[in-house]
């Protein structure tokens, strides 16, 4: 635990040096939180608010992936607090004494209370607008995501899931992907992700019916692997849900095109559904 801290610490400095070289005007304003989970646990996070204008902020739930707390996550924070957006980081690890990796519940869908928790506790804060909260996840946390935007996590505006293991919806049983309960989903997977075949993505989104279908926006990078956006060396592990679930080693790269496609698709993505509204056709001009 006192290791993660120390990590997040060091993420903050080095957040807040960055928005200054960018020629932020004002950092974000940082918070370490925690909240309890209706499971019993507390999960902690790290809660970054933009100094803007907006008496309340749209806000997005970031959930990591099975390695647990790593730099995806204030990456893309960093990127949605200069458009305006609040993050909460959540490490849902630390919270159930676990380190990541197989060391990780039984089943994703254990983690969803977590994320019902995080909503609650962003709602519940005087600077952020609970009808404009997002919610964004990396593999783990993207079977978190598209879970939720199949409606088993009520109140989230719009859902973006990054490599959320797609052959498993429909197939697994308690994982159903047939219909989009959010306003939007943004799906974001590469073409040499190990879990999956490369069109998996693909004909999961054709699968649903075409009003749902319209409110996916599904994003293929050409060459990517799995955690494509994780900063580091290459890396590969054993993961049983591999290959389609046969199980087997899988190989990592961070890819920097990738990745800056990556951070442009999720801030536009959410700088659309929770910044921007649409008028009612009779409020329109003409």
């Amino acid at each position: 635990m006192m290791f993660r801290f120390v990590v997040l610490c060091l993420t903050l400095m080095v957040s807040a040096a960055h928005a200054e070289i960018h020629g932020l005007e004002t950092p974000p304003d940082y918070y370490f939180v925690a909240f309890p989970v209706a499971t019993g646990h507390t999960v902690a996070g790290r809660l970054s608010v933009p100094v803007t204008e907006r008496e309340k902020k749209p806000a997005v739930v970031i959930v990591h992936g099975s390695g647990g707390v790593d730099s995806r996550g204030p990456a893309y924070a960093q990127k949605l607090n200069e458009l305006g957006i609040a993050t909460l980081e959540i490490d849902m690890w630390s919270a159930r004494s676990m380190s990541g990796g197989l060391d990780r519940p039984k089943h994703v869908k254990n983690t969803l209370p977590d994320a019902k928790a995080a909503f609650r506790y962003l709602a519940s804060r005087p600077e952020i607008d609970a009808n404009r909260i997002g919610l964004m996840g990396f593999s783990w946390g993207g079977v978190v995501g598209m879970l939720t935007a199949s409606g088993q996590v009520a109140g989230f505006e719009s859902v973006a899931a990054l490599y959320p293991v797609c052959w498993g919806y429909n197939e697994v049983p308690g994982y159903e992907f047939r219909q989009v309960a959010v306003k939007e989903v943004l799906l974001i997977s590469g073409t040499r992700d190990q879990y999956d075949r490369p069109d998996d993505c693909e004909s999961l989104v054709s699968s649903l019916p075409e009003p749902d279908r319209e409110r996916v926006t599904e994003v293929s990078l050409v060459g990517a692997t799995h955690a494509f956006d994780r900063a580091g060396p290459p890396a590969e592990f054993f993961d049983p849900y591999a290959f389609r679930g046969k199980g087997g080693e899988v190989r990592i790269e961070h890819d920097v095109t990738a990745t800056k496609r990556s951070l442009y698709e999720v801030g536009q993505f959410f700088k659309r559904t929770l910044t921007q509204r649409t008028l009612p056709l009779n409020d329109r001009d003409g």
